[in-house]
């Protein structure tokens, strides 16, 4: 999963990015800091994963890990490449998710490009600069449909239907998110590369000891059907720097429930509609992954490896809490709550899966 941390210049990107990763982006107080994406893969950690290698013996503890790509600050015009904007909106489009951080603390000392903190405006310009992006996209490509079209492609006269609306859409200002593509023509919207197709996580950048996102910020993230949550990124950057016994003191006295990279993690995780589940084996390494909602074991056995997949026999599942209050696999089969589960079964969160199959 690969997730871009965008916004304006000196909005707490490269400070947040350093918080989620302990990277040491370099993070300074004027534009244009990052000139590559800085990328960072981080473990997701999940206690659940560490109850269940300590009840079956596994040799070692494997989390499922995040792509943080640290995209530097979009200005208006950047669809125009104003302030580098047509790299920095490349690197984004290669993301499956963006972070959108967006200004909320009123630290004096931190120089603003336009003068003052506005989140609401600060918004408008990213998510215009997106917008104007795709509709020149999207305008290209519908050239180059409208051929294929003409040929009595029924995939491409979908398209080029869907483009129209699309194009129409895009003009009034709307993401993309909002024209879903034609099942005649099911990838069009990946096929076009679209940012605003992308689920958005808004990062309410705050100040100190403030656990709270704006209420404008929120109003507007919940209008977008977008999530948002509120991290003080330079409080991150200092809470990362210690130990977690001591990060962990210093948020209870700020009354701060939960860390950023928490925050940040489930709110992408949320975005997608992703769920956990595991593999773990006595002397063997304890493993989480993560699948979309709704899809079965068949496409987990995939996410461990295309050959499982091909050869899948059957599934071997078991709740995570289930498999703990049996003290292993042993005592799951004795009490009959490991299940044996064709190829459909659909996965739940939380489930430990071993997959039969032929090689």
């Amino acid at each position: 999963m690969r997730v871009g941390i965008v916004g304006m210049p000196n909005a707490g990107k490269s400070s947040l990015f350093n918080a989620l990763t302990r990277a040491g982006a370099e993070a300074a107080n004027y534009p244009f800091t990052t000139i590559e994406p800085n990328v960072a893969v981080v473990p997701v950690r999940d206690e659940r994963l560490d109850r269940v290698a300590e009840t079956v013996g596994a040799s070692n503890v494997v989390y499922d890990t995040i792509d943080f790509h640290d995209i530097a600050g979009l200005v208006a015009g950047a669809h125009k490449g104003e302030g580098l904007g047509n790299k920095f909106l490349a690197n984004i489009r290669e993301t499956d998710a963006i972070v959108h951080v967006v200004r909320a603390h009123r630290d004096p000392n931190v120089i603003h490009p336009d003068g003052e903190v506005d989140p609401l405006r600060d918004i408008e310009i990213i998510e215009t600069e997106l917008v104007m992006a795709d509709l020149e996209q999207a305008e290209r490509r519908y050239d180059r449909v409208v051929r294929a079209a003409r040929g009595g492609d029924r995939g491409a006269i979908a398209e080029e239907a869907w483009l129209r609306e699309l194009i129409a859409g895009l003009q009034e200002g709307r993401p993309a998110r909002t024209v879903p593509p034609p099942d005649e023509a099911p990838n069009a919207q990946r096929d076009l590369g679209s940012l605003t197709a992308k689920p958005v996580l808004f990062v309410a950048n705050v100040d100190e000891g403030d656990d709270s996102v704006p209420p404008e910020i929120a109003a507007h993230a919940e209008a977008q059907g977008a999530v948002a949550v509120p991290v003080s990124s330079r409080l991150e950057a200092e809470l990362s720097e210690l130990d977690d016994e001591d990060a962990a003191a210093m948020r209870a006295d700020l009354g701060i429930s939960e860390s950023g990279l928490d925050r940040v993690v489930g709110g992408a995780f949320a975005l997608l509609h992703l769920i956990a589940f595991f593999t773990a084996g006595e002397d063997k390494p304890a493993q989480s992954w993560h699948l979309r909602d709704g899809l079965t074991a068949w496409h987990a056995a995939g996410e461990i490896h295309t050959d499982i997949q091909k050869g899948f026999v059957r599934a071997e599942v078991i709740g995570w809490e289930a498999l703990v209050e049996a003290g292993g696999y042993a005592g799951a089969r004795d009490r009959g709550v490991l299940r044996l589960e064709g190829r459909d079964y659909v996965m739940a969160d939380g489930d430990v899966l071993t997959v039969k199959f032929t090689p």
